[in-house]
């Protein structure tokens, strides 16, 4: 592992991580202050299901970096993409199952949250 060429990636990986934490708290709470409490939580719940996989991604698929390594890359990459995908499949399953959740306050966090990435060069420069 070549922590030189791998810190670029997580440092991006992170930023977006700790914007999007950022972002899903502070609409939660604005949330909370217009809507209720009921909204509140369908929104951080969202935040949860949709930043949760993100990191567990970000740790998997930046974990092997350079070309003598390139198999590595890939396949991490691929396996943190499938991990990704399964991680949020359960947690939609578990916050329908368990929590009172109400849909167009979850699904609308869930997309902002899935649309953050895009925004995050434009805040952070390189």
């Amino acid at each position: 592992m070549n922590k030189k060429l791998t810190s670029v990636g997580r440092k991006i990986a992170l930023q977006q991580n700790a914007f999007a934490i950022v972002a899903v708290l502070i609409c939660s709470l604005i949330t909370y202050f217009c809507w209720g409490l009921l909204h509140a939580k369908s929104t951080l719940a969202a935040g949860v299901v949709t930043i949760v996989p993100n990191i567990v991604f970000a740790l998997k698929a930046f974990k092997y970096a350079g070309a003598k390594s390139s198999k590595l890359v890939v396949e991490s990459f691929f396996s943190g993409v499938k991990l990704k995908m399964v991680l949020t499949a359960l947690l939609f399953a578990l916050a329908f199952k368990f929590l009172v959740l109400l849909p167009i306050p979850f699904f609308s966090m869930f997309c902002l949250v899935m649309a953050l990435p895009l925004l995050t060069p434009l805040i952070f420069k390189q």
